[in-house]
């Protein structure tokens, strides 16, 4: 898989739950008008730490060289509540936290295997199979898509 394919597979995936939000922000609108988290310069940079194991430098510079750290920055603040701010920046204070517990440091602080091994790490640790198959309604291999259908009386929501 080449670059361009892993972005575009991460946008497919993130779409759904970025796509207004994010569309906002790139066109520069503001729909948060409340309060918002004040963002440290040590979560920036432990943001564009997590934004550069996604994207790397490879032959042209990846997301830190970008500066994608401040786009998302502008996007949280401006287009998500502030619940939703707090518990995006409550995940990397706690993979922060994570590779700590792990590796004796800090994100920022460990190498590129370590820092791949942690954001592996948790992207798989927050959906459990508890979750997936008892609280959400779950079908290990789906059929054709269908958008919009509606849920019988008590069915549970679906797990992604």
């Amino acid at each position: 898989m080449n670059r361009r394919e892993a972005v575009q597979r991460v946008a497919l995936m993130m779409g759904g739950v970025l796509a207004a939000p994010l569309m906002a922000g790139v066109m520069g609108q503001v729909t948060n008008t409340g309060a918002s988290v004040a963002v440290t310069a040590e979560q920036e940079a432990l943001l564009a730490e997590v934004a550069d194991i996604i994207i790397p430098t490879t032959d042209t510079p990846g997301a830190k060289a970008a500066g994608v750290e401040k786009f998302i920055v502008r996007v949280m603040r401006d287009c998500y509540k502030k619940e939703d701010q707090d518990k995006f920046y409550a995940g990397l204070a706690k993979l922060d936290a994570d590779s700590q517990t792990k590796f004796g440091k800090g994100f920022i602080a460990l190498d590129t295997a370590q820092k791949n091994e942690m954001v592996k790490l948790s992207t798989t640790e927050d959906t459990s199979e508890i979750g997936a198959t008892k609280a959400l309604e779950y079908l290990p291999i789906p059929g054709k898509f269908e958008g919009c259908i509606p849920l019988k009386a008590g069915q549970k929501a679906w797990a992604l």
